[in-house]
């Protein structure tokens, strides 16, 4: 029998509205049929968590009432639903953090992404899991290999997202990648192009720092450019870094210089 958690502390950080944000004691919930209830062990910061926290809102998402942060996470299944058999409790998992119906057309045909009634952690409606204790459904809960520790765990999530750019872009071997932005996204891209067998990865950033960053993390080469400037004038620099204009680029900032420079060259394909 699962151990009673009544009396337990469920400390969540909860953004009441910009800049609002407090760490509140709520109810640990109980798992429905299909759910496993998790202690929540590593939740990351993304960059949705900080816009939500600065501006009360991410593009046409605003924060309207309170709601717990964080997305990127893992944590150890304590309590499952009746109906979940694939986990138990003591599995360490890591957590898909989107909610779908299961039984539209686009989630039958496994592409859940493009469910209608598609619901996502800390997405108003929906809370996060920056909290101790949170209710999840089993089917989007991973079992980590034991040589996975939970902080590699809640790191699945940023990966997952470079590693669908990657796939659509067809990195494959030899290919030279231009990756424009070095932040979280940047880097993810970066690590899996390398894996995916690119040559020579370029990153671009307007920060210094990142780039180092990048550079530790296994960029060939790096390129500061400065924001507001004409991206057309670093088109032959980027070319002579590379060895000739890239293969593939990856945009990684939405900033819209930099998807003009993503979008200079005639490339096999981009994302």
């Amino acid at each position: 029998m699962a151990p009673s958690l009544v009396n337990e502390d469920n400390l969540s950080a909860v953004l009441h509205k910009k800049g609002d944000l407090r760490l509140e004691n709520r109810p640990v919930p109980e798992p429905g049929d299909d759910e496993v209830l998790i202690r929540m062990a590593v939740v990351g910061i993304c960059g949705t968590d900080v816009s939500f926290w600065t501006k009360g809102k991410v593009g046409d998402f605003v924060v309207k009432e309170p709601m717990v942060l964080g997305h990127e996470s893992s944590g150890t299944v304590i309590k499952v639903g009746q109906k979940v058999k694939h986990l138990q409790p003591g599995d360490r998992v890591a957590i898909e953090p989107g909610g779908q119906c299961l039984y539209c057309e686009h989630c039958k045909s496994g592409r859940y992404n493009l469910c209608r009634k598609m619901e996502f952690c800390t997405t108003t409606p929906s809370h996060g899991n920056l909290c101790r204790y949170y209710t999840h459904a089993a089917d989007f809960c991973f079992k980590l290999p034991d040589h996975v520790s939970l902080e590699e765990g809640a790191l699945c999530e940023p990966l997952s997202i470079g590693l669908q750019a990657c796939r659509r872009a067809q990195v494959s071997l030899g290919h030279t990648v231009l990756v424009c932005g070095a932040g979280a996204m940047g880097i993810v891209n970066l690590i899996v192009a390398r894996a995916m067998g690119a040559s020579k990865i370029l990153m671009t950033d307007i920060s210094a720092s990142r780039l180092e960053a990048a550079k530790e993390l296994g960029a060939d080469q790096v390129l500061l450019v400065e924001a507001g400037v004409e991206m057309s004038q670093y088109a032959t620099e980027v070319a002579t870094l590379l060895g000739g204009a890239p293969d593939i680029s990856i945009e990684c900032s939405g900033a819209e210089s930099s998807i003009k420079l993503a979008i200079l060259y005639p490339h096999l394909i981009s994302t």
